[in-house]
């Protein structure tokens, strides 16, 4: 444990070697992994958008940014340079941000390349600039995240949108998205900027989601030539297809209408690539030659081929990307963001854990001070018995819910047997293990019809003087022992839950008094006595208090309930001997 903590210590001390800005009080540490267990790049990479998404699990720190994110500042690996940024939302009640961060270089198969997340200064300006978060051959990024209206380009081109119909989708794949209605395109441009020029390229991507595979082709992209045929996109339930003039591309990987797909075309020199999740999925030779400056999204120039889907991160750039930029993209916006990014410690320009909370304070006063050796025995200690505890009031629970119900079954068959009159079927279940085996008045009634087999002769004279009282006695007997191994069984490790009731505040209580007796000899020798130097020991001692106490209350409402539960059974169990004993009296008794 000591080491682990000197390890971390260490990591934390080299990377608050330079701090940004004094002015920031916290920052993180961002890894952008470009091996094969993360993106999987294998050339350079200039100038990426990158998807922050920021969450309880990995930024406990929302209630102390500012305003909408004001005070994010993102810093590359040097600790110098800023990095142009913006938030596209963010939700302090659900703890849930996604930010987008222009790296200037991403290098190929690099599990190191970081970047830093500076927060904690409530009162910095907005930084946000999501015209600079793109570069210039971006000509439009639409994040949807408008909840009326139609999109807003993101781009320094504030490309246009001239008419369309889509419904904010909250639930989408980043933030909120948008649900295209099926009833007519979403009309990008007319703008230069969406013209594609055969030199340079040009590239769409975007991520949809299908409401059910189409059997008919319908249209994801329409781009109408000015004096030919156009360039576009469509898809079907066999798949997708692009065409330019003559040259067609087909992909027979079906998309699955119930998740999101990366969609991609890049026209380049060689003609079209179709992208599907980032792999590419086909090819063909052709040239872009007199098309034109709108963009048709969801359907077609004519109004045919209307799609309904959800859309997200619609894209289009007046370059040709290259296959690993397209994969890149798939990857750290979709669903293998967490294998792309790694997140780390938020810490302070000490180097160390910033404004870690109370708990935080003592853990680390524990576990962090090998004079507290006794303490952490305890904590762990109490830690088992806790596990212990769970695991058979867990265990325990399943156990008398499975008997309850078997005894419901059972109860339900043994009332309706000798219901028909002059029929002799009192031991009609005694071979029904399989069924009512888990009950114990199961258990009870077959020890019963055992003991009145032994004294039942098959003789037919024997059958008429029948079970005198002295026999039923014992039958009784036998059905009281199986009653108590019934009991025994159902109360079995039960009695672990009282130990770790009484024994859990003790041990807590004996870590606590060492705890204390250690913060007062360490007083005594060097002297200190100010309530900075007694707190965090006090505090750490009582930690072990907390976790005896941690051990005793659950497991007493556990023993509480699963006791209930065991006295309900021998309560029936009781009853129905009764009850059964009688019914033995009135069919066989002498």
């Amino acid at each position: 444990m000591r080491l682990l903590i000197a390890i971390v210590s260490l990591c934390y001390s080299l990377s608050a070697a330079a701090w940004w800005n004094d002015e920031w009080s916290q920052r993180m540490e961002i890894t952008v992994d470009t091996t094969a267990t993360g993106a999987n790049v294998a050339t350079p990479l200039n100038d990426v958008p990158v998807l922050v998404r920021l969450h309880a699990g990995n930024f406990p720190q929302f209630l102390s940014i500012g305003d909408n994110g004001a005070d994010f500042r993102f810093i590359a690996g040097d600790d110098l340079t800023p990095l142009r940024h913006h938030v596209e939302r963010l939700d302090i009640t659900s703890e849930m941000a996604y930010v987008w961060v222009r790296m200037p270089a991403v290098a190929p198969q690099n599990a190191d390349g970081s970047f830093f997340l500076y927060f904690g200064n409530p009162e910095a300006p907005r930084g946000d600039d999501a015209g600079g978060t793109w570069d210039v051959n971006t000509v439009a990024a639409f994040h949807f995240s408008q909840t009326a209206g139609l999109p807003v380009d993101s781009t320094a081109y504030a490309t246009p949108v001239a008419s369309g119909q889509i419904f904010p989708n909250p639930a989408s794949l980043i933030g909120t998205g948008a649900t295209l209605s099926g009833s007519e395109p979403l009309v990008l441009g007319p703008a230069p900027q969406l013209v594609p020029n055969a030199e340079t390229g040009w590239t769409f991507e975007t991520w949809i989601r299908l409401n059910g595979l189409p059997t008919e082709p319908v249209v994801l992209l329409d781009v109408p030539g000015t004096a030919g045929p156009g360039l576009s996109i469509s898809l079907s339930d066999t798949g997708l297809a692009a065409r330019l003039g003559d040259a067609e591309v087909t992909s027979f990987t079906p998309l699955n209408a119930a998740n999101w797909h990366h969609v991609a075309l890049v026209l380049n020199a060689e003609g079209l690539q179709l992208f599907l999740d980032g792999k590419q999925v086909g090819g063909a030779p052709a040239e872009a030659t007199g098309l034109g400056d709108t963009v048709y999204v969801g359907g077609d120039a004519t109004g045919g081929g209307l799609l309904a889907a959800d859309l997200d991160e619609l894209r289009i750039s007046n370059i040709a990307r290259s296959p690993d930029w397209i994969a890149f993209a798939a990857s750290v916006q979709g669903t293998a963001n967490n294998q792309v990014l790694r997140y780390g410690l938020n810490v302070g320009p000490e180097g160390g854990p910033k404004k870690m909370g109370s708990f935080g304070i003592i853990f680390q006063n524990v576990f962090g001070v090998p004079e507290a050796w006794v303490e952490q025995l305890v904590i762990i200690l109490c830690g088992v018995m806790m596990l212990a505890a769970a695991a058979i009031m867990f265990l325990k629970s399943i156990d008398l819910a499975r008997a309850a119900g078997a005894t419901r079954k059972f109860l339900v068959a043994y009332s309706g047997l000798g219901l028909k009159r002059g029929e002799d079927d009192l031991d009609a279940l005694y071979a029904a293990r399989k069924q009512f085996g888990d009950s114990p008045l199961w258990r009870v009634y077959h020890v019963g019809i055992d003991e009145i087999r032994k004294r039942v002769s098959p003789s037919v004279g024997a059958q008429s003087a029948g079970v005198d009282t002295k026999a039923m006695a014992s039958v009784r007997a036998a059905m009281d022992a199986t009653m108590v191994r019934e009991g025994q069984r159902l109360s079995s490790k039960l009695v672990l839950l009282t130990i770790a009731i009484s024994g859990g505040p003790f041990i807590g209580l004996f870590g606590t008094v060492v705890g204390v007796m250690v913060t007062f000899a360490a007083i005594a020798a060097t002297g200190d006595v100010n309530i900075a130097a007694i707190a965090p020991g006090m505090a750490a001692a009582l930690l072990a208090t907390v976790a005896g106490l941690g051990v005793a209350i659950p497991a007493l409402f556990g023993y509480n309930y699963l006791s209930s539960r065991v006295k309900d059974q021998l309560a029936d169990m009781r009853v129905f001997a009764d009850e059964l004993v009688a019914r033995f009296n009135e069919q066989y008794g002498a």
